[in-house]
This record gives C-alpha cells, sequence and structure tokens, in this order.
C-alpha cells in the first residue's frame, strides 16, 4: 500500500511506540497516577513529564495543560465549557471548520448562543477584519482553526487576536499543526485556548490535549464530573501509556523538525511537479510543505480513487447513506460542486519516501489520464 493520507493520521513512530509499551509492563509505570502509593508516583512523575514535552513544544506552561481523549474532545471542552459559564452569548467560527468544532457550535445554538459563521476567503483563510467585522457586544469566544486539515491554509491568529477585545477569547483547533507548521507557540499566536492531537504527529491516537490560558480554568465549565482531574476540567483517570506516547511524539518533533521540514519539501516538490504535468489544479493557498488539495478537471474523486486500490488518499468528501457529499471545507471557501467532487486530498509524512512519491504519481497519473479520456 502506498499512503499519501498523512493529514487522516500518522503512523506511530516507532521510538514512541517503544516508550509507550515499556509504560505499560509490571516493571513499568502501569500504576494509576492518581494513586498515593509509590508506584502512583512514579506513574505521575512519567505523565507530568509528558505535560511538559507538550508544552514545551507548543510554547506553554506544563500546568497550561489539560489531557483530553484528542482534538474532538478538546474543541468540545473548549468551546462549549467557555460558553456555558458565561453570561456572553455569541460565538464567532467559520464554515470550514472541523467537524468536532461546527458540531460543538451547532450544540451551543441549541443552548441559545448565537453563532456567526465566517465565509473563508478563496485562499482558505479568515482574515482578521472578517472577525472584527462580526464582533458584537455580547461576543465571548472566537473559534478558528490553525492549519485547515483539508486545503492546508494557515489562518494569521495573532492577527486576528489583535483586533479582539480582552472580553473576548480566541480558540483555535491546532490538531494539525504541531511539525508541520515552521513554528508553533500558543504564545506567539496569542490564543487563549488550543487543541491538540498525538495521532496526527506521530503519536497515539485516543490522546490529546487543551492547552488553557492559566488562571482561564475559573471561566470555564468541564463537560464530565467525577475525580475532580486535569484542574476540575476533565475527570477521568488518566491513560499514561497513551500521554507518554503523545509527550513523546511531540518532543520528538521539535528534534526532527529541520530534517523533517527539509524532507517534507523535497516531497512536496515532486508532488506538485507531479500533478502540474497532469492537469491538476491546487484548491487554496497550502501554507505547510506537506498537503495538497488538488482538483482534476473530469475526474469523479471517489473513482479515482477506486481506480487506485493501493493508493490512500482522501477526497475530503462525506459518505451519508448512499449520498456523496461535497466536502464542506471547499464548498464553503465558494468552490462549484462538480470541483468539489473531482477534488482528493494529498497528504506525506516524515516515513514518505521519494520512491514512494514516484510511484503514487505514476499510478495518479495513468488513472488520471484513463479517467479524462472516459471523460
Amino acid at each position: 500500500m502506498i499512503y499519501f493520507d498523512y493529514a487522516s493520521t500518522t503512523p506511530v513512530d516507532p521510538s514512541v511506540a517503544q516508550q509507550m509499551s515499556s509504560s505499560m509492563m509490571l516493571t513499568g509505570h502501569f500504576a494509576n497516577p492518581a494513586s498515593v502509593h509509590g508506584l502512583g508516583w512514579q506513574s505521575r512523575e512519567v505523565v507530568e513529564k509528558a505535560r511538559r514535552q507538550v508544552a514545551r513544544a507548543i510554547g506553554a506552561e506544563a500546568r497550561e495543560i489539560v489531557w483530553t481523549s484528542g482534538a474532538t474532545e478538546s474543541d468540545n471542552l473548549a468551546i462549549l465549557g467557555v460558553l456555558r459559564e458565561s453570561e456572553a452569548s455569541h460565538l464567532i467560527t467559520s464554515t470550514i471548520e472541523h467537524k468536532a468544532a461546527l458540531d460543538a457550535a451547532k450544540q451551543a445554538e441549541h443552548e441559545g448562543v448565537q453563532v456567526t459563521y465566517l465565509t473563508p476567503q478563496s485562499s482558505g483563510r479568515i482574515e482578521a477584519d472578517q472577525v472584527a467585522q462580526a464582533l458584537q457586544p455580547n461576543t465571548r469566544l472566537v473559534s478558528l482553526m490553525h492549519l485547515n486539515n483539508e486545503v492546508g491554509a494557515v489562518n494569521d491568529l495573532a492577527g486576528i487576536k489583535a483586533v479582539l477585545p480582552d472580553s473576548v477569547l480566541l480558540h483555535t483547533d491546532a490538531a494539525q499543526s504541531k511539525g508541520k507548521v515552521e513554528q508553533l507557540d500558543v504564545q506567539a499566536l496569542g490564543v487563549d485556548l488550543a487543541s491538540f492531537s498525538a495521532h496526527k504527529t506521530y503519536g497515539p491516537k485516543g490522546v490529546g490535549a487543551l492547552y488553557v490560558r492559566r488562571g482561564l480554568e475559573r471561566e470555564m465549565r468541564p463537560l464530565q464530573f467525577g475525580g475532580g482531574h486535569e484542574r476540575g476540567l476533565r475527570s477521568g483517570t488518566l491513560p499514561t501509556h497513551q500521554i507518554v506516547g503523545m509527550g513523546a511524539a511531540y518532543a520528538l518533533a521539535d528534534q526532527l523538525h529541520g530534517e523533517d521540514q527539509e524532507h517534507y519539501r523535497r516531497v512536496r516538490e515532486q508532488v506538485l511537479a507531479g500533478i502540474q504535468a497532469m492537469g491538476g489544479e491546487p484548491n487554496g493557498e497550502s501554507g505547510v510543505p506537506t498537503l495538497l488539495n488538488v482538483h482534476f478537471p473530469g475526474c469523479d474523486a471517489e473513482v479515482l480513487m477506486s481506480s487506485m486500490p493501493n493508493v490512500c488518499v482522501s477526497s475530503g468528501s462525506a459518505c451519508n447513506s448512499a449520498d456523496v457529499s461535497p466536502s464542506h471545507v471547499l464548498m464553503g471557501m465558494g468552490f462549484q460542486r462538480t470541483r468539489a467532487l473531482s477534488s482528493i486530498r494529498i497528504s506525506w509524512g516524515r516515513f514518505t519516501t521519494l520512491a514512494d512519491t514516484e510511484a503514487f504519481l505514476d499510478q495518479l497519473g495513468r488513472s488520471v489520464t484513463t479517467l479524462g479520456k472516459r471523460s
């Protein structure tokens, strides 16, 4: 199989898997980190080490990291946690957010919150002046993705934060960002809350984190209740081995950043040259060297993918019963339905070889040529 769907998920780095495995054994850190005995304290130590690793990797303090089950939970905790505890009742987001954020916004609407959905530019970005124009006296939260998962557009969060009054918080879904953008620093971005996931950065599935600016936890309401773990924001026994994996993956992303970026750019040059030779047209403006969303005129994306059974890419479409819906991101950016349905997302990563890329482009080129002739 030729894997070009790294934006969906990444394989766990072998060194990360090794650290996770050792933490689950009897001789490792299997004990409940909330226990007060010696083994519990040892588990707590590795959890706190991982918290420091993630904090260092995003420019935060360790106490500002709240462990979650992934970016979906982090998005829900950030959006609903803030709005349910606030008297202000207006949220600003965009039409091309991840479904985790969009569905949380819809839930907030059901609970009486007014939501403004901004339409992105053709680049895939939301501009600061759009946010400024959407502000209302009762606005409490702005939630905008940092790196879009379908087209790779990167929002200028620092510029957006600059137009917000002190009473308005800024949340971002940054699940895709670590290791892909040149630098990830929540302080420089100016965000108050940020959602992260391990499995987008060569860590395990099932674990993530929410950056909560120091002191802001007092202005949030938890989604689940129990033992009051994680500053009272997220009760539940911590999955030590998964947390160890996320910490190790984020630390490794910093260690390998320069090497990874150089490799990503080489693959991107090869991919871009190949798709341009096939007549492919990029959608939006990708701000990272790991992802391209490409339109192939005359080629249905689903048919194109099925013609390459050993190639893994994404169409950005969601299947709902028997109907195939176009990508809500591409539609939200103003593209026609036919273009959205003839576009695929190509994403690569640390373990993509140039030989993989050559084989992928060869198969893609033959399929595009065949389907184009049929069209």
